[in-house]
């Protein structure tokens, strides 16, 4: 799976939902997502809150097989930035 197959799910994931704020999946050299103004795109930018993990790890949280909160007391993935941003993506995904 690409990054943009990953970013085409999030954005069919966001019709119809409303994401305040902007959020960076930074996956390294595999490249990085961005949710900002409710679009999902492969364009990276400066944003509020980045969450840096492995592109493997992006498709676990995604697909609920890795909690947020353990792939962060793991050391699977590292949020910087506002973390009311990642809060709401948590609820968006729920």
């Amino acid at each position: 799976m690409t990054l943009q197959d990953i970013a085409d799910r999030i954005q069919a994931g966001l019709n119809g939902s409303q994401f305040d704020g902007s959020l960076k999946f930074d996956c390294g050299d595999d490249g990085a997502i961005v949710l900002a103004e409710n679009q999902a795109s492969t364009t990276n930018q400066d944003t509020d809150c980045t969450i840096r993990l492995s592109q493997d790890n992006l498709v676990k949280l995604l697909t609920g097989k890795l909690n947020p909160m353990t792939g962060v007391v793991m050391g699977k993935l590292k949020v910087s930035g506002d973390m009311s941003v990642a809060m709401k993506l948590g609820k968006l995904l729920g």
